[in-house]
């Protein structure tokens, strides 16, 4: 879905581990750990579709952005895996279990300075670094809420689209949208392209939030069920709660803070036997069928089929 970036992508690893070297042996060997772990490269590519859309592309100006994006992501993931007490991430040892807590928090710290550094050299302006800034802030506060949640069994399904927007769909919006501006796209096209990227990450969170229940361990490279073990509602549940006549009993699972593993089988045994699964389903679809629907008519062919390609592999990936 990628190949009219294909060459640019290419570029963009090479400006990762170039990014994450580092004068010191251990923080160059853990850079080198997260960046080459894995991982599909949507946000950058996001960024680097969008700035082919307009009419002032430039690569080299534009990779600098795309790295950082990357590494914004990479680095909330580190902290992410801290906070879960991950061991796999995409089918690899997350940092803190290869190293330790100390070591993954501080490599994402690393990592972090790392991106605003490129931004800074890019001289994108204050706009872009702002946006940045706010996104990183916006992330660390939709962790907040989804940890202030956690166990709590929230019934609110605004509660739910409040978070994965901040957990996900502000960041792919964001991509598109800087992308769209460092490549010169005019405001109103920038804006329609930053409506699709909000409208792909709501429906890339609720699949993901799908692939937990539906798919194996195996698949997607961590424990099946996990959000449901640590207390974390997504929209299959919700629905679930809402609909099963089990629900009591449920409701009862996930406010176990001391879950067991045949607790999480229950509770996902629950969750199936309902229409909650068919019904996330949906809804991600209607995401998606907006997000085609707003891209820009200006668009170049191949750029728009490449748009298209991405909202149809989040619609179908079963990793």
């Amino acid at each position: 879905m990628f190949d009219v970036i294909k060459s640019d992508l290419e570029q963009l690893e090479d400006k990762l581990l170039e990014a994450v070297t580092a004068p010191d042996d251990l923080v160059t060997e853990v850079g080198t750990h997260l960046v080459t772990s894995g991982g599909k490269r949507i946000r950058p590519a996001l960024c680097l579709l969008s700035a082919h859309g307009g009419r002032a592309f430039d690569l080299a100006h534009t990779l600098p952005l795309a790295t950082a994006l990357e590494l914004i992501h990479t680095a909330s993931l580190v902290h992410d895996d801290v906070i879960d007490k991950a061991d796999t991430r995409r089918g690899a040892p997350t940092a803190n279990a290869k190293w330790d807590n100390k070591i993954a928090i501080l490599a994402g710290d690393y990592i972090f300075a790392r991106a605003f550094h490129l931004v800074t050299e890019g001289g994108y302006g204050d706009h872009v670094s702002g946006r940045l800034a706010w996104l990183v802030g916006n992330l660390s506060v939709g962790e907040i809420i989804q940890d202030k949640q956690m166990y709590k069994a929230s019934r609110d399904e605004a509660d739910y689209y409040d978070r994965i927007q901040k957990k996900t769909a502000d960041f792919l919006e964001i991509c598109c949208d800087l992308g769209a501006r460092v490549g010169g796209m005019e405001p109103q096209e920038a804006d329609a392209l930053a409506q699709y990227g909000h409208d792909i990450g709501m429906a890339f969170q609720i699949t993901d939030d799908l692939l937990d229940i539906c798919e194996t361990s195996e698949q997607i490279g961590k424990p099946v069920g996990n959000d449901i073990r640590q207390g974390i509602i997504t929209l299959p549940v919700l629905r679930a709660l809402h609909e099963s006549d089990d629900r009591d009993e449920l409701l009862a699972i996930v406010q176990n803070a001391q879950m067991t593993s045949d607790m999480v089988e229950r509770a996902l045994d629950i969750v199936k036997a309902t229409d909650g699964i068919d019904f996330a389903k949906a809804k991600a679809d209607e995401f998606l069928a907006h997000a085609k629907d707003v891209l820009p008519a200006a668009l170049p062919s191949d750029i728009r089929d490449a748009y298209e390609q991405v909202a149809d592999f989040i619609g179908d990936r079963d990793f």
